[in-house]
């Protein structure tokens, strides 16, 4: 298939898929509908999922079926607890992330663990509507830029991917559907594989003698400049969840930075199971607060029950959902 045919059969295919999971899954309900804002149905990542398996290439769409697989166990099963400190669908998405390293290794050597890693960051731009999109549009945008200029054959899968989101993106963005954890870890793990391919491709130019630990350096920064982007997209609402929610007053954008790198289950599952239950970090110096510190050392298990409670009663009389959204 040529590749602009290809570009073209992948766009209206995402088109035509999210619209017919759209319907089925408000059908459907349960776990794939999520009774916020009037209802909306959720999960509706698997269509571009299912257009990614279909046109990026081999090896690199056995990465993205290994993670949307185990993130799709997390959507249908839902908030069921394994133990005191993890849910089931966590459990499953983690066995997936760490799959992708393990076998994304012997594809593209250490940059892997970046690429699964991408998942964490998507996985926070997704908690408000088309950031994850958006993040990805600019992000695969620039890479196939990158890619041309640097004369890379390559560009085609992150043009591939800009289109499969354009596809998806305008219904998200206006918060009628919602990707679920098979959109963001698909979204996030197809995004770190085109990263990969711009490190790769600058690495074989000006240090190939040195191009594991240059590569992977390439990738790190690419890396952060998606998680600020990410950052700079929720700026408001992040604002509004960790000075309501976690009690950090006055943010730097640090601190934003830092939710988008160590935020959701994964970030505080570590920190609970690091931290003492009843342990508190106070951190007092200006750089340290400016890097974002304070989210960083936020310990989640510190407040009592009771105290969580009456936060969240504050927060919803006023007419707002856990991620500050007008409900």
């Amino acid at each position: 298939m040529e590749i602009y045919l290809m570009w073209i059969v992948a766009f209206i295919l995402t088109l035509i898929l999210t619209i017919l999971f759209t319907v089925a899954f408000i059908k459907i309900k349960g776990n794939l509908f999520e009774d916020i804002r009037g209802g909306i149905p959720k999960a509706v990542g698997i269509a571009p999922f299912i257009v990614m398996l279909l046109f990026f290439p081999a090896p690199y769409n056995y990465l993205i079926a290994i993670i949307g697989i185990t993130a799709f166990i997390d959507d249908i099963i839902g908030r069921k607890r394994l133990g005191s400190y993890i849910e089931v669908g966590q459990f499953f998405r983690g066995i997936g992330i760490l799959i992708v390293m393990i076998y994304g290794y012997f594809i593209m050597g250490p940059v892997a663990i970046l690429v699964a890693l991408m998942v964490q960051i998507l996985n926070i731009a997704d908690m408000q509507p088309g950031s994850a999109c958006i993040s990805v549009i600019v992000m695969s945008l620039l890479s196939a830029v990158a890619l041309i200029f640097m004369g890379s054959a390559s560009y085609y899968i992150p043009v591939l991917l800009l289109l499969i989101t354009l596809g998806y993106v305008s219904q998200d963005y206006s918060g009628y559907i919602m990707m679920g954890e098979i959109g963001n870890h698909s979204f996030g793990v197809a995004l770190g594989i085109c990263l990969a391919l711009v490190s790769a491709a600058f690495t074989k130019i000006v240090a190939p003698a040195a191009f594991y630990p240059v590569e992977f350096l390439v990738m790190l920064i690419l890396f952060m400049i998606t998680a600020i982007l990410i950052a700079k997209l929720r700026e408001e609402t992040l604002k509004y969840y960790l000075e309501n929610y976690l009690n950090i007053q006055n943010p730097t954008f640090g601190d934003y930075v830092m939710d988008v790198l160590t935020g959701g289950g994964l970030g505080d599952l570590i920190r609970t199971l690091v931290f003492n239950r009843n342990e508190h970090y106070h951190v007092e110096n200006e750089i340290l607060i400016k890097l974002g510190a304070r989210r960083l050392l936020y310990n989640p298990v510190r407040k009592s029950k009771k105290a969580k409670k009456a936060s969240l009663t504050k927060k919803t009389s006023l007419g707002y959902d856990e991620e500050g959204f007008i409900k």
